[in-house]
């Protein structure tokens, strides 16, 4: 009786053993394709360096070319590829889970066009040149518009439920894309400003970019961790979740709240990148599984991996140009999300 009960616990603890590793082996891989995307972004362009001299130019500059290509033009992107990255993919997962929708992306709930909107507020009618001014408008309307759908959402008869999230999200993308290109469509010098911004790309941004949308990015991230246990109940439904005894409003409003930080974030200082907040998601959860504290996590090495790879590909395929950051996630990231899809499709038979 006794060697029935026990053979049946330690193959369980075994597979539970078994799974940690291969989830933090996941990690460490996946920390060290960020390492390489990281060495590759400061090393490869236009103008190849060593990796020597490119450590010489980060710890002891000394005014030369190498120095200046690395610490004046890579560096700022390097740092802004590594926030909107990780930005765009923890991002993803919130929503995904939120919305329980595995297409759900930061556009889901508007926020993007909001974003959209507060640039192109602040070109035509403040008449603001730079990128570092775009940002805190940009942040602004991505803050806007989120607390505008959960406003709205919270006001329908069964809350803010995934599919009223995603209904009034809907509504609001398109209304304020209207009002986008209504004003894009009478201003020209708008519309040649806005266009440079909404490709989407790392290019043209200094530093001061990147420390800007560093703080609601790092707010973003722990309000994703500490949610992250709540995210895994909300999975099994409302009520399970409520009889497990967590509280679902302050759950879906944390994650909420960090999705709008990080994704406001990300795009006000880098545009609309296609694809990471939607790919890498799926990508995580296939190597982890469901688990939102390990899908966070992978999420989080493996999105700025994805985009800072994407624009080292973007500096090489066309010299001495350059395709923006935001097209080539669109061209990886649209068969890397087809065959995800394919692999689930042929597991789930």
């Amino acid at each position: 009786m006794t060697t029935l009960v026990s053979r049946p616990a330690a193959t369980t603890g075994r597979r539970g053993t078994a799974r940690v590793g291969r989830r933090l082996t996941v990690t460490l891989v996946a920390a060290l394709v960020l390492l390489l995307a990281v060495l590759a972004s400061f090393a490869l362009g236009s103008r190849p360096l060593p990796v020597d001299q490119v450590w010489h130019a980060l710890v002891a500059p000394d005014g030369g070319e190498a120095s200046t290509i690395v610490r004046e033009l890579r560096l700022p992107r390097t740092a802004l590829g590594l926030a909107v990255g990780v930005a765009l993919a923890v991002a993803g997962v919130l929503f995904q889970a939120l919305t329980r929708n595995p297409l759900a992306e930061p556009r889901i709930l508007g926020i993007s066009a909001g974003a959209s909107f507060g640039v192109v507020l602040a070109i035509s009618v403040f008449g603001v040149g730079t990128l570092a001014g775009y940002v805190w408008f940009g942040i602004g309307g991505a803050l806007l518009a989120g607390l505008l759908v959960f406003a709205v959402a919270s006001r329908a008869r069964e809350g803010a439920s995934p599919v009223t999230l995603a209904l009034v999200g809907a509504a609001l993308d398109a209304s304020l894309a209207s009002v986008v290109y209504a004003l894009l469509s009478i201003d020209a010098r708008t519309f040649e400003e806005y266009r440079f911004w909404v490709v989407g790309g790392l290019t043209g941004r200094d530093l001061s970019v990147a420390l800007q949308v560093l703080p609601f990015v790092l707010a973003g991230l722990a309000l994703a961790a500490l949610v992250a246990r709540g995210l895994d109940a909300l999975a099994l439904g409302d009520d399970v979740a409520r009889g497990l005894g967590h509280r679902i409003g302050l759950v879906r409003l944390g994650g909420g709240v960090a999705a709008v930080l990080l994704t406001g974030a990300a795009v006000a200082a880098a545009g609309p990148i296609a694809f990471v907040g939607l790919a890498v998601p799926h990508l995580a959860r296939a190597l982890v599984g469901a688990d939102h504290r390990w899908t966070l996590a992978v999420s989080a090495l493996l999105g700025p991996a994805l985009l800072l790879g994407a624009d080292v590909v973007g500096r090489l395929v066309a010299p001495p140009g350059e395709i923006p950051a935001g097209i080539v996630t669109a061209l990886i990231g649209a068969p890397l999300l087809a065959f995800l899809v394919r692999r689930a499709r042929v597991v789930t038979a």
